[in-house]
């Protein structure tokens, strides 16, 4: 996955297209923005790093990671505005299963 920063819509277009290869509706998906995420992911969601559906993109920083956040929301995932802190420059993404926590 990659950590360099990308546009907003790079990171939406690319998270968008990760989610419509792997199916099913955007409700099933959990959304949110981190400083580290593959801590968040993989620790405090309980993602399997293999197997599981997730994926992470850099923005420049915590205001654009946002607006990408903001816009999977709007789509139907799951998560909520407000998370994380300024440093919080990351949009990540992953398949909720019945392992995984919100």
């Amino acid at each position: 996955m990659s950590t360099t920063a990308v546009s907003p819509h790079q990171a939406a277009q690319d998270i968008e297209q990760y989610i419509d290869q792997r199916s099913g509706p955007y409700s099933a998906w959990y959304c949110g923005v981190a400083t580290d995420p593959e801590a968040r992911l993989f620790t405090d969601h309980g993602v399997n790093k293999q197997g599981d559906a997730w994926i992470f993109r850099g923005c420049a920083n915590d205001t654009e990671a946002r607006q990408v956040e903001d816009y999977f929301l709007k789509k139907g995932c799951k998560g909520a505005p407000g998370g994380g802190d300024r440093n919080s420059r990351f949009v990540y993404a992953y398949r909720m299963n019945s392992h995984t926590r919100p």
